[in-house]
């Protein structure tokens, strides 16, 4: 966001007293900004779910929760929302059964459904939002996303988030954002950062990536471009697919004279195993990093909305096998 938009408007009374705590935290400009702001998640899955909780419980404007799927057996061993009763959620959409219960969350928050294909969105449905956040949509479909978001003349930020059973991927692109840093001394300035597009971020030749680049970043990549080739949708693989995305690996690193040994086969096949399939605790961290907010901090969505604090730049991994969180800058490729 440009960091201007609704921050004239004050606060309501009830408003101010439900926030008082985080508002203390990060300033009543700040919540001002969050509470005039409009979000919208595509895809309901275990990891949306968590960030929409949290942004939900910070004081978004407004959250519109787009999934047309009819919800199965299957969303519930991820996505607490979805009751675990038949008779609740049967021939129910993911997003209308998971808008029922955000409502609860945070009655002063506007959760609404919006039916339709994201593959379809055009420009100027996009216009009516300043956040968008996307996941369980193919590659082809982010970059369609991102790049109608990047030719709006109002600033929309983009993210895609994906969980992978133990492995988690989340991508920023703010265009060009401009923050207020803290310095040593409590001093402030302004910091300006320009981010590429998803399109450039991914299309940087391997052998240009910073020298310690985390493996997942090329391991999510040969897995995306296998289901592209495939024409399969996120998630619909299994072990036995493993040496055909294996074969993807070698074709890929010989095209772009990189060693393949730097994507261990151990990784490509625990990606390729976990399917659709959701770890729980690596969905509550990556919504957290998107959406949650304490006493202390404030994570990425807050961030781009109010202006304040280092946003990611702009890739985060996390693997549970390493058991940390990995910020990646991968720069667009050389002109």
């Amino acid at each position: 966001m440009d960091g201007s938009g609704g921050a004239d408007e004050e606060l309501t009374a009830q408003e101010t007293a439900l926030y008082d705590r985080q508002i203390r935290v990060w300033g009543v400009d700040a919540q001002k900004r969050l509470s005039k702001a409009h979000v919208l998640v595509c895809g309901m899955n275990g990891t949306t779910i968590e960030f929409c909780k949290n942004i939900v419980l910070a004081g978004v404007g407004s959250l519109s929760l787009m999934d047309d799927h009819i919800v199965t057996e299957d969303d519930l061993s991820s996505n607490f929302l979805i009751p675990p009763d038949e008779s609740v959620y049967g021939g129910k959409s993911r997003a209308e059964v998971c808008c029922e219960s955000l409502k609860d969350f945070n009655p002063m928050v506007r959760v609404s459904i919006e039916k339709g294909d994201p593959s379809l969105i055009d420009g100027e449905f996009l216009d009516k939002f300043d956040i968008v956040v996307v996941s369980c949509v193919s590659l082809k479909t982010k970059l369609f996303i991102n790049d109608n978001c990047r030719k709006r003349s109002k600033h929309i930020a983009f993210y895609t988030v994906d969980c992978k059973d133990s492995c988690g991927e989340i991508f920023v692109d703010l265009q060009k954002h401009s923050y207020v840093k803290k310095k040593p001394g409590g001093e402030t300035e302004q910091q300006d950062l320009t981010y590429p597009s998803l399109q450039e971020a991914i299309s940087t030749p391997w052998k240009n990536l910073p020298r310690k680049t985390t493996k997942l970043y090329c391991a999510m990549r040969v897995l995306e471009n296998y289901e592209s080739s495939e024409g399969r949708s996120p998630g619909e693989t299994t072990l036995s697919d493993a040496p055909a995305v294996l074969a993807q690996r070698k074709d890929m690193c010989d095209r772009m004279s990189f060693n393949e040994s730097q994507i261990p086969t151990a990784l490509i096949e625990r990606l390729v195993a976990a399917g659709k399939k959701e770890h729980p605790p690596v969905c509550a961290i990556l919504g957290g990093i998107l959406g949650q907010s304490d006493n202390s901090t404030k994570q990425e969505v807050i961030k781009s909305i109010s202006c304040k604090g280092d946003p990611i730049k702009n890739f985060f991994y996390f693997d549970v096998a390493e058991g940390k969180g990995i910020i990646e800058d991968i720069p667009p490729p050389a002109s």
